[in-house]
């Protein structure tokens, strides 16, 4: 989970609890990714690292201007400017492979769409097995042609972005299982499922649908270890904050997170476009973090928000089990 939750703690009792963690690229520097893989080693325990593929950044200037400046209150409500320019990267794609392909991990999942062939097979050349993030049997089919070793089959009621390789695809509700159903139907590849894991019901589910193992994210975001901010975990027990809602409003691309103020206000209006968007709001965010404001925070969430406690994370992993 990037942008803070996953951190090295959280990893290590996620894996001493019997799970296996996911470090995030995505969002670091290189010299901060490189101090996290550094950090990850030094506790002794192995882990994978999610990287966030390159996208095309197609926002419309017009659009985005116009978006800046509907969001001109909410920045001065918390006293930050706005970029008046959309501003594109790579999140440091090319030298995080770099890094990678120098230092390997036992496994690299891929989000946001398929990189270059090449790639992937230098990640594989390394030592690496890479997985890739897809939604459709149709994504399945392109990453089994791309020559993936693994599918992470996200569900639409997974909290957080989703990966799904069209942003602008409307991302109906449908159950987990019945998605890995699918996709096991379009490609023999190994499937790791995730997105509305609430307990261990739902993993026998995924199980019996197919997959080899079973991905979460929401339930760990309230675990003792997590970095998640205090404004967002306060959020997920409040009952205020009843349901979940997927928006671009606050990155470009679709997301699942709790309905809140910022949601209601700008769902509707708010362009496509990442990593544009993304950086646009991001000091907004952050502000919002530190203010305790939950209603100008991306409070990423899935369906099964409600079953995450605050408890060490060898208590929920062992819970699931």
């Amino acid at each position: 989970m990037a942008g803070g939750p996953t951190t090295v703690a959280l990893a290590s009792a996620v894996t001493d609890a019997g799970g296996f963690a996911f470090l995030p690229a995505g969002y670091l520097t290189v010299a901060a990714f490189e101090a996290l893989l550094g950090e990850a080693r030094a506790a002794g325990r192995p882990f994978g690292v999610n990287l966030f593929v390159p996208q095309p950044g197609v926002i419309d200037p017009a659009a985005y201007a116009a978006y800046r400046d509907e969001l001109a209150g909410e920045a001065t409500a918390l006293g930050v400017d706005l970029p008046a320019q959309p501003r594109h990267d790579d999140d440091a794609w090319g030298e995080k492979v770099d890094l990678l392909v120098a230092d390997p991990v036992p496994l690299v999942s891929l989000t946001f769409g398929l990189p270059a062939a090449a790639d992937i097979r230098r990640l594989q050349a390394a030592g690496s097995r890479v997985l890739a993030t897809v939604t459709t049997p149709d994504e399945a089919r392109a990453a089994d042609e791309a020559g993936v070793d693994g599918l992470v089959v996200q569900g639409p009621a997974a909290g957080g972005h989703s990966g799904t390789f069209d942003p602008r695809r409307p991302i109906r509700d449908e159950a987990t299982a019945d998605v890995v159903r699918a996709i096991r139907s379009a490609s023999a590849l190994p499937v790791v499922a995730g997105g509305g894991v609430n307990g261990p019901a739902a993993v026998r589910d995924l199980l019996a649908a197919g997959a080899e193992a079973v991905a979460v994210g929401t339930l760990l975001l309230r675990a003792e270890e997590a970095g998640t901010s205090a404004t967002h975990r306060a959020a997920l027990a409040d009952p205020a904050f009843a349901t979940t809602v997927v928006t671009h409003a606050f990155t470009g691309r679709p997301a699942r997170a709790l309905r809140n103020g910022f949601i209601d206000r700008h769902g509707t209006t708010a362009p496509y476009g990442y990593p544009e968007l993304h950086h646009l709001t991001r000091d907004l965010r952050r502000a919002a973090a530190a203010a305790g404001d939950p209603h100008r925070l991306h409070l990423w969430a899935g369906t099964g928000h409600r079953s995450a406690v605050a408890a060490p994370a060898a208590e929920i992993v062992r819970g699931l089990v």
